[in-house]
C-alpha cells in the first residue's frame, strides 16, 4: 500500500507515519517526485509544505494511471457529509437521554464532513421548527475558506483533476501555511456546507492557532483528555461561548464534539508549551492573489 502524506504532516507528525509504516504502508511525502501533479508542485516550489489539495491531486492521478486502484475521497463531498451524519444523530439520543436540547453547536471545519456530521441532523430539526440553535463553524485562521473565500466553482485539487464544484473557496492553488491542524488545511468548503451558509443557516468564524492550544491544555486539565489541533478550535470557541454566558449569567447548553485524540500530536504540544506555536493569518491581499486562478465559468 502506497499512502501520500502531506509535507507538513510528514515532518510534525512522525507517529502517524510511524504508525502507517508498522501496518506496511510506503508513505511518500506529498508533494512527491512520484507522480506528475507533485513534480510540477516542486518545480514551482521546491520547498512546498504541500496541502491536502495537492496530496489529492496526486491520489487521483495514480488511480487513474492503475486499473487495480480505486479512489475515495474521505471528506469535502457531499455523500461523506452524509456517512458522517451518525454523528449528529448519535448526539440527537444522547441529548434526549438528558432531557437537554443545544442551544449552541460548534464544530471544527476543514473540508467540513466532521462539521456536517454533528451539526446536520440537527439542522434537519432546526427547519422542520423543533429546535432552533445556533450553529458554528470554526476554521482556522491560516486558511478561513467560508470567512474569507469566495462562493464560486473550483476544483477539490491543486492539479485541476477532480470536478468542478460550488464552494466557498480560496482557490485550488491555495497552500495554507503550515499549521498544526494539518487536517483543517484544505483550501475549499463541502457544497452543501457552503450552500447553507450561503443561505444563513450557520455562522462562520476563524480561530489563531495559539488560542486553540491554549483552550486544548484547559480542556486536558479539567477533563484528562489531550484533544487533536483539530478539534482545539472548536474546543475553543465552546469556551469563548462559556465564558460569555458566564460574564451574562445566562445559562445555555452548548454542544461539540472533540473529533479525534492528540496523543500523535504531542510534538505540537511541546512546541505550544515550550512557546514555539506562532499565529499564521491569511490577508485579503494573499487571497485575492489565490483567487486569481479559479476557472471563470460562463453561466
Amino acid at each position: 500500500m502506497q499512502v501520500w502524506q502531506v509535507r507538513a504532516s510528514y515532518d510534525t507528525k512522525p507517529y502517524r507515519r510511524l504508525m502507517m509504516q508498522t501496518w506496511g504502508a510506503k508513505v511518500h511525502p506529498s508533494p512527491s517526485t512520484i507522480t506528475e501533479s507533485g513534480r510540477k508542485i516542486l518545480h514551482d516550489d521546491p520547498s512546498s509544505p504541500g496541502s491536502l489539495g495537492i496530496a489529492i491531486s496526486e491520489a487521483v492521478e495514480v488511480a487513474a494511471k492503475n486499473a487495480d486502484t480505486k479512489y475515495c475521497l474521505g471528506s469535502v463531498l457531499n455523500h461523506v457529509l452524509l456517512h458522517q451524519s451518525v454523528i449528529g444523530e448519535e448526539c440527537i439520543k444522547q441529548m434526549e437521554a438528558i432531557g437537554e436540547t443545544p442551544d449552541v453547536i460548534i464544530g471544527c471545519t476543514g473540508g467540513g464532513s466532521n462539521f456536517a456530521g454533528l451539526s446536520f441532523p440537527f439542522l434537519r430539526e432546526k427547519l422542520n421548527k423543533k429546535i432552533n440553535p445556533i450553529i458554528r463553524a470554526v476554521e482556522p485562521a491560516a486558511c478561513p475558506s467560508l470567512t474569507k473565500g469566495i462562493y464560486a466553482y473550483d476544483y477539490g485539487d491543486a492539479a485541476g483533476l477532480t470536478p468542478l464544484m460550488k464552494m466557498h473557496t480560496l482557490g485550488h492553488n491555495f497552500v495554507p501555511d503550515p499549521i498544526h491542524a494539518g487536517g483543517l488545511r484544505y483550501h475549499g468548503m463541502a457544497p452543501l456546507i457552503s450552500h447553507i451558509y450561503e443561505l444563513g443557516l450557520m455562522e462562520a468564524i476563524a480561530i489563531p492557532q495559539t488560542e486553540c492550544f491554549q483552550g486544548a491544555i484547559q480542556f486536558a486539565r479539567s477533563e484528562g483528555l489531550i484533544a487533536a489541533p483539530e478539534p482545539t478550535h472548536a474546543i475553543a470557541e465552546t469556551i469563548r461561548e462559556a465564558l460569555k454566558c458566564r460574564e451574562s449569567g445566562e445559562a445555555k447548553v452548548i454542544l461539540t464534539a472533540m473529533c479525534g485524540h492528540g496523543h500523535f500530536d504531542l510534538p505540537a504540544y511541546d512546541k505550544y508549551l515550550h512557546g514555539n506555536v506562532v499565529d499564521l493569518s491569511l490577508s485579503y491581499d494573499q487571497v485575492k492573489a489565490s483567487l486569481a486562478n479559479i476557472p471563470k465559468l460562463k453561466i
